[in-house]
């Protein structure tokens, strides 16, 4: 999980702040202004690469895990990405109590003022807490039901 979430931090954020990448590969997945589940692996072939394809096998290959491992943790890290793009906050959802990176962290990063934070993924927040790229939010109840994740300060001028 470790070997996994310092690649995909490091790829993503750096996908965000390279123009040619974010213009010409990384912004594809962004055109999800609202994620949805589907959404989760909507991205450029070269970004599949980058990211899944080359943090997958770095984690498999540093960690030493066995290919049954394998098979469940990379599953595991599959459905776990898919739930934090899926844009509800279902109550009893394991993945919500277990990971503060989840879909309400993960939907602030595709709000558009939301662009240069909260980059960590799938399961942890810590390279964005020490690398001053964390957004805080509160879920807010909606007046039609549901929630709505909002920034717990005011970013929006960032």
């Amino acid at each position: 999980m470790l070997v996994l979430d310092t690649w995909q931090y490091f790829m993503h954020r750096y996908m965000h702040h390279n123009k040619f990448l974010y213009k010409h590969i990384h912004s594809q997945h962004h055109r999800l202004v609202v994620p949805y589940a589907f959404g989760a692996l909507y991205n450029h072939p070269v970004e599949g690469l980058l990211l899944d394809t080359i943090g997958g096998a770095l984690s498999f290959l540093l960690s030493g895990m066995s290919p049954r491992a394998s098979i469940f943790f990379f599953s595991f890290a599959t459905i776990k990405t898919v739930d934090d793009h899926c844009g509800l906050w279902l109550p009893g959802n394991l993945f919500h109590l277990l990971f503060r990176n989840n879909t309400a962290y993960h939907d602030v990063h595709h709000q558009l003022y939301g662009s240069k934070y909260n980059f960590s993924q799938p399961f942890f927040v810590m390279w964005d807490r020490i690398l001053g790229t964390y957004m805080p939010y509160s879920l807010d109840k909606r007046a039609g039901g549901g929630f709505e994740a909002r920034p717990s300060k005011d970013y929006k001028d960032d």
